[in-house]
């Protein structure tokens, strides 16, 4: 089931946007000259994770703190805000060392792409939730991770978190501090550090991961080009306008972001060029359905039908396979529906024709789309009850059962 031809992968690359196809036998090859820290041992990501978080979660997981550290975590939200006094000293002493901007952050850069993520925040909200998303459930090593985790278990839950951190990382004052997405990192960056604890603890993780330990740098740097790569293609192949500038200060948003979730920055792409030659390399051969993926996948749209609004579950399905292709779509099981194809397909790049001044003539089903688009933003933002944070806790178990 999870065997692709090359020719399959070519074909799969050119429908999401991705440029390139490596072959995925190679072993890693990606040069750390072109990141942003120049230079670097080499070494495969597949086999780094966080040494220096990784530990003190094992530790602090084994000692039974992690209960009282979300009660204290709870009320740490903004980037100024203080560390919490009820956090162990260990963790405290590690999060002064993270819990910042790296040196070379660009506050310039991270302000315009906070303006970009504004203006350009519909279709983000699109293609980090239905693109994205659903990608995430034919990334195989992300799928399983997810599903047999404890957020698995709720995936509501899970969706509104995951969505969170791409929220945080869209607000206008997002690295200044008083944003959130400082905070939000660093707490996603304990989350991981439980799971990678908690994770080879499952006979039904272990039975089917092709790795002893989940969520590698490489895995999130999949995850990374799942998201910030594949949406910047697909803003360019939809026409969308994104100057030079613009794309230059996206890309070093998520740089800082993927600094701030532990992944060393000699694996960092420092441009677009480079980001897409590793996407090519970690993510495009990858793709393929697993049985936890096709779950989840029905689960995540099942969530997004909630919003209804007129809108069929069948329109859902269709703007999946325009967003992703067709090819995933089968993998996922998703019904056709004739008519729902030819409404996605007319009424998306009207509607986007129109918002950016291209078309004077606005699209009968304009507004719709436009209703759809927002209830879809805030569905994810705790449970479509706030629109400003979601709780982020860190685990104690793996999904109940496994």
């Amino acid at each position: 089931m999870e065997n692709l031809s090359r020719r399959g992968v070519l074909s799969l690359g050119v429908a999401l946007g991705l440029v390139g196809v490596a072959d995925s036998a190679k072993a890693w090859a990606w040069p750390s000259a072109d990141s942003v820290a120049g230079s670097g041992a080499g070494a495969d990501p597949q086999y780094v994770w966080d040494s220096a978080t990784d530990p003190l979660m094992a530790a602090l997981l084994e000692n039974g703190s992690v209960p009282s550290i979300n009660t204290a975590m709870a009320g740490w939200v903004n980037n100024a805000d203080p560390l919490p006094s009820g956090f162990p000293a260990e963790l405290t002493a590690h999060l002064r060392q993270v819990n910042k901007l790296p040196s070379w952050a660009d506050q310039a850069k991270l302000t315009r792409a906070a303006d970009f993520n504004r203006r350009r925040d519909t279709y983000l909200f699109m293609l980090y939730g239905l693109g994205s998303g659903i990608m995430s459930t034919v990334i195989p090593r992300e799928a399983r991770s997810v599903y047999w985790s404890a957020g698995g278990a709720d995936m509501q839950d899970r969706a509104a978190k995951t969505f969170t951190f791409g929220y945080d990382l869209s607000q206008l004052k997002a690295f200044e501090p008083t944003g959130q997405f400082v905070v939000t990192a660093n707490k996603t960056r304990l989350v991981h550090a439980a799971v990678r604890h908690l994770l080879p603890r499952s006979p039904h993780w272990t039975s089917g991961a092709d790795q002893d330990i989940p969520i590698s740098a490489a895995d999130i740097l999949v995850t990374f080009h799942s998201l910030g790569t594949y949406v910047r293609s697909k803003l360019i192949e939809w026409k969308v306008p994104f100057p030079a500038e613009d794309q230059e200060a996206f890309l070093h948003s998520w740089q800082v972001a993927l600094h701030l979730l532990g992944v060393p920055d000699e694996y960092i792409p420092k441009t677009w060029a480079a980001a897409e030659a590793q996407s090519a390399q970690v993510l495009t051969p990858i793709l393929a359905p697993t049985t936890e993926g096709v779950k989840l996948a029905e689960q995540l749209l099942g969530l997004t039908a909630q919003i209804d609004l007129g809108v069929t579950r069948g329109f859902l399905n269709e703007f999946v396979r325009y967003v992703l292709s067709d090819e995933v779509g089968d993998w996922l099981g998703l019904r056709r529906d004739p008519v729902a194809a030819v409404l996605v397909r007319t009424a998306w790049p009207a509607y986007i024709k129109f918002r950016e001044g291209l078309s004077p003539i606005m699209p009968g089903t304009f507004y719709m789309v436009d209703q759809f688009v927002r209830a879809l933003a805030m569905l994810f933002l705790n449970k479509g009850s706030s629109g400003t944070t979601t709780p982020i806790t860190i685990p104690t178990g793996n999904r109940p059962g496994a």
